[in-house]
């Protein structure tokens, strides 16, 4: 209950306080889920300007360093659904949706590959696969992210493992030789 002339504690001190604790929990967040500097470093800026503005309204949230690591998996959420747009309003054009069969594919892919891999990724894919697997989510979850149905999302999630396997098969093939490389394939240089 609000009373006229009392001062109600200003919540800023304590998100500084936690500033020290909380920066490199958020950008090592940010930086393990998109795996560039330059993002990482701006979505941990908008994390804590959004938490500043949060802290200025009644009532202020319970501040925690999972609070805004949560904060932060919104940004990156909010990040891959303007790309996402971007991407679709540039290539609407050019490419159909791609395939919905079902492909479950449960083999383990070495962190620094999938990272790789991922990066190939349209920021969609990227980003259902991001929350679904690295962060854990159900795709109820997921989908609340992204703000989709969930029938939507599993499909994105079936589309999206789809792509990642394939860029994956692609990533591991070694080339094919060409008509002129008769034998080269021996040849390792």
């Amino acid at each position: 209950m609000n009373h006229p002339g009392r001062l109600q504690p200003d919540p800023g001190p304590a998100l500084l306080d936690l500033y020290d604790e909380a920066l490199p929990e958020v950008y090592g967040y940010l930086l393990s889920r998109c795996g560039r500097r330059a993002l990482a470093e701006d979505l941990t800026a908008e994390t804590f300007l959004a938490a500043v503005e949060a802290v200025r309204k009644e009532p202020p949230p319970m501040l925690s360093v999972a609070w805004l690591v949560g904060v932060a998996r919104h940004k990156l959420a909010d990040h891959w659904r303007r790309a996402a747009r971007e991407q679709r309003g540039l290539q609407a054009m050019d490419r159909g949706v791609p395939g919905t069969s079902e492909d479950p594919w449960d083999e383990r892919v070495d962190a620094l590959l999938a990272r790789e891999v991922l990066e190939k990724l349209g920021p969609h894919h990227r980003a259902a696969l991001t929350l679904r697997y690295l962060d854990g989510l159900s795709v109820p979850q997921v989908a609340e992210h992204l703000g989709r149905t969930l029938h939507a999302t599993e499909a994105l999630l079936t589309r999206a493992r789809t792509a990642f396997r394939h860029a994956y098969n692609d990533h591991c093939s070694p080339p094919r030789p060409g008509p002129g490389d008769r034998g080269k394939e021996g040849h390792d240089d």
